[in-house]
């Protein structure tokens, strides 16, 4: 004991990413909720990514205090964005986009390395997009239980083309620390991938080994980085 107060955030806000809701982060939010933390779960409809930082930030308005914001997949498209809520004090990428200025979903992934996992996206349907349910346990959720998975592929949010296509004006991460979940089996976002991302963030980089789905999977894991972010943010500069 040092005498010093304790500087932990003790607000955790989760957003989730294309073709799955909030419900997902179920467990993560329980060893959180026990740990003391306010916890709170965006659900976005995933249409736009404008629409999507808009719903983000009434959430984050619910809270009086600085936040930790924590995003999964194009959850963190959204956060890169929505970071910039002056209540926002880190961000959490767990194998997520995280884009830069002028950069969207779309242009990241339209061009992918040779060899790479390519995900089983379905043809757009009026502008939405589906995974191809009898590959998405493989592809989504590979180290999930297979009753599990086969409920998250049968649940599926359909996942708006325009929110691919929004990009960022600017990157919330240029001002603020990050830390960034590298999930090392994924088979929807290219290892490689992530580690350039987070590497150019300037993230706080863990690596696990597991699939997409690591928050369902692994929701220890993912609870012990979002808990190191709460602990590491410098609280001293404004927050």
């Amino acid at each position: 004991m040092n005498g010093k107060p304790d500087s932990t955030i003790k607000t955790i806000v989760l957003v989730h990413g294309g073709f799955v809701d909030g419900s997902g982060w179920e467990e993560v939010y329980k060893i959180l909720k026990k740990d003391g933390y306010t916890v709170s779960v965006v659900q976005n409809p995933t249409i736009s990514l404008a629409d999507d930082v808009a719903i983000t930030k009434r959430v984050l308005a619910t809270h009086s205090g600085p936040v930790i914001l924590v995003g999964h997949s194009y959850g963190g498209a959204v956060i890169t964005e929505a970071g910039n809520d002056q209540k926002v004090a880190g961000l959490v990428y767990i194998t997520a986009f995280a884009l830069d200025n002028g950069e969207s979903v779309s242009s990241l992934i339209k061009d992918p390395p040779p060899g790479a996992p390519v995900p089983p996206i379905l043809p757009p349907q009026d502008g939405f997009l589906f995974l191809d349910k009898s590959k998405f346990p493989a592809s989504f959720a590979a180290d999930v239980d297979a009753e599990k998975a086969a409920f998250m592929a049968d649940s599926q949010v359909p996942w708006g083309v325009e929110a691919l296509s929004g990009t960022i004006s600017q990157a919330a991460w240029r001002t603020k620390p990050s830390w960034y979940l590298v999930v090392t089996d994924d088979k929807m976002i290219p290892p490689p991938a992530q580690r350039f991302m987070s590497k150019r963030a300037g993230s706080t980089i863990v690596e696990v080994a597991g699939s997409h789905a690591i928050y369902v999977s692994q929701p220890n894991a993912v609870a012990t980085l979002i808990e190191s972010a709460a602990k590491g943010v410098n609280t001293e500069a404004g927050f």
